[in-house]
């Protein structure tokens, strides 16, 4: 499952969806929107957009690519768009493996991807009224 969704995410339903027989274990991710940006100014709100229609088929590649590069069973990657608040959920990634190891590194690298990658433009509104836009 890869999916851009403008709705409040269901953790519990990503986690399921890559639930399977042959799984030794699921791996799980969920990132967060926290109050202080990397340079320590407070936050009030993050807002994602895909203003180009492309941010579900980058993640859907970085996807295809994490099921190249390890043999787990299946990936979940859910992004959450729109104006979020601090502790808002804004990505799940969910990824089900035979054994734990493949599972740990394949859900790392899917997070640095889709942040090295990020799908989608970000705009950081701070507490002082300023705010932050990265494309």
């Amino acid at each position: 499952m890869v999916k851009i969704t403008s709705n409040v995410i269901d953790i519990e339903a990503v986690i399921n969806g890559v639930r399977n027989e042959s799984s030794g274990g699921i791996i799980a991710y969920v990132g967060l929107i926290r109050n202080t940006s990397q340079h320590g100014k407070p936050v009030i709100s993050v807002e994602y957009s895909d203003a180009d229609g492309n941010a579900e088929a980058k993640l859907q590649s970085i996807a295809d690519d994490i099921k190249d590069k390890w043999p787990i069973n299946d990936i979940a990657f859910v992004h959450r768009i729109g104006k979020l608040k601090v502790g808002d959920n804004n990505l799940v990634v969910a990824v089900s493996a035979a054994h734990r190891q493949e599972g740990f590194d394949a859900c790392k690298y899917a997070i640095n991807q889709f942040k090295a990658k990020l799908p989608t433009s970000k705009k950081e509104t701070y507490l002082d009224g300023t705010c932050y836009e990265s494309e």
